[in-house]
């Protein structure tokens, strides 16, 4: 009976053992290798995207692949044409069928309010509190992206205005020039780049400044004489632009550079690449617009006269003793999360999680410069690309994704070999202290959302009929007529009551 006992007491022991270690190597694969590895997949939150693309091929997924690992994320990115993409958005939305989260462009972002009204679209103004690095998103941006006091989106940074001058300071030196500070220094130094013979050739063939087809110089220029960005108050009544007397004294500048050629006569009719091709082959000494062009217009007006020397500046005072410059609303573009590919609160805050993940230090980094060593070096604080042609098909298509701006998400600004590139982003920076906000970029106007571009050309064609000549104050004024009649004051009254 004791041998019997004892039998039993070993055969339970070892069946104990068996037991014990078999769910040891159970607990070991699916806890290590192999087994972490698979349940770690399971808890992977799959994440769709649509973003525009603005390369000719879809990029490869080295950075995808990168982003996934840190954010334990399976990554679904719809890529379309960005010539085609506000299309296929609209298309998705009728259909019900968008992503977690998808790009809106600033011009489209206004026909999604309706919808956002609607409930259609997640407020996730009330969760930046929750992640440490969306929470330093710029108030100001934040706010200008609201829709009815409330937040629906993620804004992709950009400089609050790029705008200043680019100019021959070759020209300038030889002239003696310094660099204008004033209208009045300005229209000075495009008379001299004009008549004063600058390239030193005998011949008169220079004009001081390159101008295009649309209002970019135009409006730049205006922001300097005090004209407001697009709207601005007057005894306490919002009204546009156009109904400034700022407006009129630019326009008469404008036109006195335009008889007297000191600019491009055929401005109305130019292309961008034409304007700038004015600038680099030595025909014109100043060019109005982003100051970062000057990287891309050195290298091309090198290669044609390697004693070219550029240069740019941002602050011109106007008549009124004051410098301010247009600001957009600090966004290039959104993110926005539909309600039809989120399902619950929960899910919103996985797909938040990976956003902010983009947003710190390391995701910005990676998202718009890749792997260090790899893809970029570091250079005197400045990110630098090692291969433009394995950055080109690897890391930038992805830039679209950045969230914030180098300011809020602490990202490597952009290593330059060349000053006056470096010199532009300072300058970027420095324009941040004298923006000419637009009031009207949080408010409603259904008469202008339905017909601005017939209502925007009114005022456009009267502008450059001015501007050469074709018409005086008495028709500008006639054109503003023709504006209100359109429907610019149903648009005056809409803003106001918004």
């Amino acid at each position: 009976m004791k041998n019997v006992q004892k039998n039993l007491l070993i055969f339970s022991l070892v069946l104990l053992t068996s037991l014990l270690l078999v769910a040891c190597n159970s607990d070991s694969s699916s806890g290590d290798a192999n087994g972490k590895k698979s349940k770690d997949k399971d808890e992977r939150f799959k994440l769709s995207l649509m973003l525009n693309l603005h390369t000719p091929e879809i990029p490869q997924d080295r950075l995808e692949k990168l982003l996934e690992e840190k954010t334990n994320t399976d990554l679904d990115i719809q890529w379309v044409p960005d010539g085609t993409y506000d299309e296929r958005v609209n298309s998705a939305f009728a259909s019900g069928t968008l992503p977690h989260a998808f790009l809106v462009k600033a011009g489209q972002f206004v026909q999604f309010k309706e919808a956002v009204r609607d409930g259609q679209f997640w407020e996730i103004g009330p969760y930046l509190d929750e992640f440490e690095n969306l929470s330093k998103l710029r108030e100001g941006t934040l706010n200008n992206s609201m829709i009815d006091g409330k937040l629906y989106s993620l804004y992709m940074g950009r400089p609050l205005s790029r705008d200043g001058i680019i100019y021959r300071k070759d020209w300038a030196d030889k002239l003696g020039i310094n660099t204008p500070k004033t209208t009045v220094e300005f229209y000075e130094m495009l008379k001299a780049f004009t008549e004063n013979d600058p390239d030193g050739n005998g011949k008169d063939d220079t004009i001081g400044l390159t101008v295009r087809e649309g209002l970019g110089s135009f409006n730049v220029i205006a922001s300097w004489h005090g004209v407001p960005n697009r709207w601005g108050e007057k005894e306490g009544e919002l009204l546009p632009d156009f109904m400034f007397p700022e407006y009129i004294d630019t326009l008469n500048y404008f036109r006195d550079l335009h008889s007297n050629g000191y600019m491009n006569h055929d401005a109305p009719v130019t292309s961008k690449q034409d304007q700038q091709a004015l600038l680099k082959n030595g025909s014109a000494g100043t060019y109005i617009g982003s100051m970062q062009d000057v990287y891309g217009m050195y290298n091309d007006a090198v290669a044609l006269n390697p004693d070219i020397v550029f240069d740019v500046h941002n602050y011109v005072e106007g008549p009124h003793g004051e410098y301010g410059v247009r600001s957009i609303p600090g966004y290039g573009s959104l993110i926005m999360f539909p309600k039809s590919g989120i399902e619950s609160e929960a899910e919103l805050k996985k797909v938040i999680k990976f956003f902010d993940y983009l947003m710190s230090t390391e995701g910005a980094n990676t998202l718009i410069w890749g792997v260090e060593g790899e893809h970029y070096e570091i250079v005197d604080g400045h990110a630098k690309v090692l291969d433009q042609d394995k950055f080109d098909t690897e890391i930038k298509p992805y830039t679209p994704l950045e969230i914030g701006e180098p300011l809020t998400n602490g990202r490597y600004e952009a290593f330059y070999d060349y000053e006056p590139a470096t010199k532009s982003n300072e300058l970027y920076i420095d324009n941040d202290k004298y923006v000419i906000e637009d009031p009207t970029v949080t408010l409603d106007s259904d008469t202008y959302n339905k017909n601005a571009g017939t209502l925007d050309q009114i005022i456009e064609d009267a502008t450059i009929q001015y501007i050469l000549g074709n018409i005086d104050e008495t028709g500008f004024k006639d054109s503003i007529e023709k504006w209100k009649n359109a429907g610019g004051n149903d648009v005056i009254k809409e803003y106001n009551e918004s």
